[in-house]
């Protein structure tokens, strides 16, 4: 017969009772504290006082059911989630309600639908869009930076120096870098009070000003691709992002003569969190058509380690994957989406075509630019790929991997992706898309 231990009684001294609007609540030490060291909930589970809290018991019911089980209860759906959020505020759980709702892993790429319309001041149509990982959101329109909180409700517009917000860069809740073609500087802006917290430049060696063609980062690192605004001198600049002190630069081009190459400045940048490198890429379009470079460069040496040269059918977006180990691109001439195997890099040379057509390789007619002005970005294990006012979604289909002779994986084994459409033109308003 086996004997069946009693469970342990909760001792009184660690069960706590907190008064919320008149409303008596028991909860023990250890659920409060999931609320964080510096939460009020925190606070009030070491004091022995009176705990009175002058708030609605109502949402604190819903905060509480949050800290016991991870996430908010069915009937959340009955009450105003901005009321929710100042409450979370009040209590320092904003951190612990946006993980519930907001959960990047929840993402259901083929269930997407169009669900909101951001509010913005003025007519200008949005030129840049940045991210945070807290779920607030940065949008650039005309010479305006509108925010919105992780709920999408809109916190404030400011107004710039620039004449246009050609780059935008999310490096806190409050705080973004801003950039422009036409206009010297890379400005960090405080989004709150709309002032300069602090410009970067960077100068050649005629000392002329520079305009901002890219920003990019990385957990600790701020890349910025300068030109200088006599155009015969680009740069990629590196920061610490904590401190914006300058660490190293590359990318250092002095243009002379008729240099194609050297005159293309980085108008994207990505870090490749797997490998701790920089894509840099830009093109360029010139009498004999669209060319451009794609460079994966090693900021600690300074080197290029990968290097791919476009010239057949140029990239019009281009976009890396850290899940998929690949990098994406939507080609100028056709419109097509073509990728390569990340590890197959180290194997190209000026003469060898990387690229694998995803699409129907369709011939280009008349030398027409169907992929102009497409754009194509990442996300998990999808790639997205705008076309006029549709989108593309690519996934891969995971097949059984082929094995060389010494067991490896052969990555000479071409991959199999799939495609699905959404947001169609009479969804998305007939309207181009010229962000993702």
């Amino acid at each position: 017969m086996q004997c069946l231990k009693p469970e342990p009684e909760l001792t009184t001294t660690n069960v706590v009772t907190i008064n919320v609007g008149g409303e008596n609540f028991q909860t023990t030490k250890q659920t409060l504290t999931q609320a964080g060291p510096n939460s009020l909930l925190s606070q009030l589970a070491e004091t022995t006082s009176d705990r009175f809290v002058d708030r609605d018991p109502v949402y604190f019911s819903l905060l509480l059911s949050l800290l016991r089980t991870g996430a908010l209860p069915s009937k959340v759906k009955d009450f105003d989630l901005r009321d929710l959020i100042e409450e979370s505020r009040y209590y320092g759980l904003e951190s612990l309600l946006t993980n519930s709702l907001t959960n990047p892993s929840q993402l259901d790429a083929f269930a997407l639908q169009k669900s909101s319309i951001l509010p913005l001041n003025g007519r200008d149509s949005p030129s840049a869009v940045a991210t945070t990982p807290f779920g607030s959101l940065h949008v650039s329109h005309g010479s305006k930076i509108t925010s919105f909180d992780w709920s999408l409700t809109r916190k404030s517009t400011i107004l710039t120096q620039f004449p246009a917000v050609d780059s935008l860069l999310a490096i806190s809740p409050d705080t973004a870098a801003a950039g422009a073609t036409d206009f010297s500087g890379l400005q960090i802006l405080d989004l709150q009070n709309g002032s300069v917290k602090q410009t970067l430049n960077w100068e050649n060696a005629t000392r002329s000003g520079s305009t901002v063609q890219a920003i990019g980062s990385s957990g600790e690192f701020l890349f910025t691709s300068f030109e200088s605004s006599r155009r015969n001198s680009n740069s990629i600049m590196v920061y610490d992002l904590n401190t914006l002190n300058p660490v190293t630069e590359i990318g250092h081009n002095e243009i002379f003569g008729a240099d194609i190459d050297s005159a293309i400045p980085a108008t994207k940048l990505r870090w490749v969190s797997r490998y701790g490198l920089v894509m840099a890429s830009g093109s360029h379009s010139g009498l004999s058509g669209v060319s451009g470079n794609i460079r994966f460069w090693d900021i600690r040496s300074g080197n290029v380690v990968f290097e791919l040269k476009e010239k057949i059918d140029c990239f019009s977006d281009i976009c890396v994957s850290d899940n998929l180990n690949a990098v994406f691109k939507v080609g100028v001439n056709s419109g097509e989406v073509f990728y390569t195997d990340f590890r197959s890099l180290s194997s190209v040379n000026d003469n060898s075509n990387p690229w694998i057509c995803l699409g129907d390789k369709r011939k280009v007619i008349n030398g027409k630019k169907e992929g102009f002005g497409c754009k194509i970005e990442n996300h998990g294990n999808q790639v997205f790929c705008s076309k006029g006012g549709d989108i593309e979604l690519w996934s891969e289909v995971v097949m059984g991997s082929a094995k060389t002779s010494n067991g490896s994986e052969d990555q000479s084994t071409k991959r199999d992706f799939k495609k699905n459409m959404m947001g169609r033109v009479k969804d998305m308003g007939g309207s181009r898309i010229t962000n993702l």
